[in-house]
């Protein structure tokens, strides 16, 4: 959701902000796995109840994320393997993150945090893997009140401020819901290519 509103605008503000990643050519493969680095670091101090640590970790890792394909597309460097890293570094740090998360409160004996860092888990790598499959039939398929901003900016928070278990129980409402949101726009969308193709194949008839 803040993506959608705001992607136009961060290239600008990372240009603005982190000048000196612009003085000479950077490989933005580099960024994003030092930034997939510092965030299962931070899934570890998750793990052993370092939750003020995990939560700067976690935002250190987000700033690299973040920045990765903005140096690509500055120094016109972007290719479909960077792309493909990057997703993928992605789903491997949101599952090691909230994993982390579980493995913390399983130790503590606190089952309901379990279950709620869980439902975080599952539905958020539904919500990916909803996008990816959708998108090798359609062009984009966005959407959703908790994107991987949303989800990673709440954690952070919850680990900083001492609030996780609020957190989880937003986070766990909803990403479920961005589940359903991201089959909806699915069915819609699909359905609306098999209403085209079979109205192009009366056509030819």
């Amino acid at each position: 959701m803040v993506k959608a509103k705001f992607g136009e605008k961060i290239d600008g503000w990372v240009h603005a902000l982190f000048p000196f990643l612009f003085r000479r050519a950077i490989n933005p493969n580099l960024l994003t796995l030092l930034g997939t680095f510092v965030s299962v670091l931070a899934a570890v101090a998750f793990a052993f109840g370092a939750f003020p640590l995990a939560g700067a970790l976690l935002i250190l890792g987000g700033l690299f994320d973040l920045v990765d394909g903005v140096v690509a597309r500055h120094f016109h460097v972007s290719t479909a393997f960077g792309a493909f890293l990057d997703s993928t570094m992605d789903r491997l740090v949101d599952m090691a993150v909230l994993f982390g998360i579980i493995v913390h409160y399983g130790i503590v004996g606190e089952l309901m945090s379990v279950l709620l860092a869980g439902t975080v888990l599952v539905s958020s790598v539904l919500t990916s893997y909803a996008k990816a499959r959708a998108e090798l039939f359609i062009e984009n398929l966005g959407g959703g009140i908790f994107e991987r901003g949303e989800r990673i900016v709440g954690i952070a928070i919850g680990g900083l401020f001492g609030v996780m278990l609020p957190i989880l129980w937003i986070l766990a409402i909803g990403t479920t819901l961005t589940v359903f949101q991201r089959f909806a726009g699915a069915y819609r969308k699909l359905e609306g290519l098999e209403l085209e193709a079979g109205t192009a194949a009366g056509g030819k008839q």
